[in-house]
């Protein structure tokens, strides 16, 4: 990554549906140019342009932070923990536990059945705890690019 990408993804965060029109002149491209350093970055994988939603907004009544505590390889349980829908990240940490897994369902009640039915049974896992969201009050993907 140089200046100037940085530059776009500092331009990205501010506004994801910025015109190339408008974001090569921004990073002193062309806007072909700016298409094409974009598209680069996101096949590299380095970015990802996405529309973010409210999950609570949305109709996903019952988000969660699952504070999981595995015996063994945190990776593994965090690998069968991401094939599933109401996962929406998953961090590997350290400290009290050794995953932390956000989720959202429809309903407390399948919120329920996936901790006791889908996570508890994982092998590995040793302890769960829910944190449940009452609200999102900050939700923000500004992070400095450099």
């Amino acid at each position: 990554m140089d200046d100037i990408d940085r530059a776009i993804l500092r331009e990205l965060q501010t506004d994801g549906r910025i015109p190339y029109a408008d974001l090569g002149p921004k990073v002193g491209l062309s806007p072909s140019a700016a298409r094409q350093r974009l598209q680069r970055l996101v096949d590299s994988r380095v970015v990802q342009v996405v529309g973010v939603t409210d999950p609570m907004a949305m109709g996903g009544q019952a988000m969660a932070l699952l504070g999981i505590a595995v015996d063994g390889d945190a990776r593994a349980v965090a690998d069968v923990l991401g094939r599933r829908e109401e996962v929406v990240y998953s961090v590997l940490t350290s400290g009290g536990f050794d995953l932390f897994a956000e989720v959202v369902c429809h309903q407390p009640r399948e919120l329920l059945d996936f901790i006791n039915d889908v996570v508890r049974p994982i092998d590995g896992v040793t302890r769960v705890e829910n944190f449940p969201y009452f609200g999102i009050h900050t939700h923000r993907f500004l992070w400095d690019v450099g």
